[in-house]
């Protein structure tokens, strides 16, 4: 389980879904690309509803570590492209609810000005650690 910390030198993560730092604990490092509201028919879920979107990104996400033997506790940072700034507050509320425990991940967020598809609102690309007892080879 990664391990959080903070520093009273700096500003404070409180509450927010993130930590200021993340020490990276022993396991296998899996980078997962990209992740978009697509459905497994390459569907787009949500279209204009960024809270829609943001689930099913952890939906697959879930899923992809799932197939490694990880979980969502395993991520220790996660980027956040989005298109537009007055969304990020959805999309942070929707992260808390699935990263919010006592060791949630490094965070950085993106605006920018397009996604791969016009109907994409926002991608999440994680970086996780499974402990190796977990892993499970694919």
């Amino acid at each position: 389980m990664p391990v959080g910390f903070e520093s009273d030198e700096v500003w404070q993560a409180r509450n927010r879904g993130f930590q200021m730092g993340v020490v990276q604990p022993d396991g296998i490092v899996v980078h997962l690309t990209g992740q978009v509201a697509w459905t497994s028919d390459e569907e787009i879920l949500g279209i204009g509803d960024v809270e829609v979107q943001t689930r099913q990104i952890f939906d697959n996400i879930s899923g992809l570590l799932e197939k490694v033997g990880g979980t969502l506790a395993d991520i220790v940072s996660i980027t956040t492209y989005f298109t537009d700034r007055a969304q990020l507050p959805l999309i942070q509320k929707v992260r808390t609810e699935f990263l919010m425990n006592e060791n949630a991940p490094v965070s950085t967020s993106v605006m920018v000005e397009g996604l791969g598809h016009k109907d994409f609102l926002v991608e999440l690309t994680p970086i996780a650690v499974i402990p190796k007892e977990r892993f499970i080879h694919p």
